[in-house]
């Protein structure tokens, strides 16, 4: 499916021209989707990355999924994005040092915290993955603007996210869509036998 060129490190396994796109809907506070994120790690990296049996197949774009049922939802977003913005090249990294740490910003541990406090935090854990003078870009991309309900830096990237996820009737994580069509079948609990069994059904070129 379509992606705002600004985002293209959203694309987090295979080459961006690759004809076959899956599309995970992850929330970073989601167990379900940390499982996935391993998962996408472990398994799909190497088969759709350089000497992979879908080299060049299949990608896979990750696409943000706040859920406000979860209250730190929007704060982890914003951090992804501004990890994107800052330092493209570690995005990956961050997301699956935020997702090994998604416990930190569940309900009950953040719910002594500020936003503020919720943002310095999460720049600590930048701080572990990408470079020191990123970090300070990642701190201000973060910072409230002026106005009083002018949101951050990142704000536009969070609202494209979220436009794209309502038009095309998202509204759980994981969600997984294999070119265009939501892929049911797909669980979190897939290993390396179920998804190869899937790609050898469904990747034809």
């Amino acid at each position: 499916m379509a992606l705002q060129p600004s985002l293209r490190p959203l694309i987090v396994a295979g080459s961006a021209d690759a004809p076959h796109t899956i599309d995970m809907f992850l929330d970073y506070v989601c167990p379900f989707s940390a499982k996935a994120a391993r998962t996408i790690d472990t398994v799909l990296r190497p088969l759709f990355g350089p000497g992979g049996k879908y080299a060049g197949k299949v990608k896979i774009i990750f696409r943000p999924q706040v859920q406000p049922w979860h209250a730190t939802s929007t704060y982890v977003h914003e951090a992804g994005l501004a990890a994107l913005r800052s330092s493209p090249e570690n995005f990956w990294a961050f997301s699956l040092a935020l997702f090994n740490h998604q416990e930190d910003y569940f309900d009950i541990p953040a719910s002594t915290l500020t936003p503020l406090q919720v943002r310095e935090k999460l720049a600590q854990l930048a701080s572990t993955v990408i470079p020191e003078g990123a970090v300070d870009n990642f701190s201000e991309l973060l910072k409230l603007k002026g106005s009083p309900n002018g949101g951050t830096a990142v704000t536009d990237d969070l609202k494209y996210t979220i436009k794209f996820s309502r038009q095309n009737s998202i509204h759980v994580s994981p969600t997984v869509l294999f070119d265009g069509l939501v892929a049911p079948e797909i669980s979190s609990s897939w290993g390396e036998k179920e998804w190869s069994e899937f790609l050898e059904k469904k990747v034809t070129v």
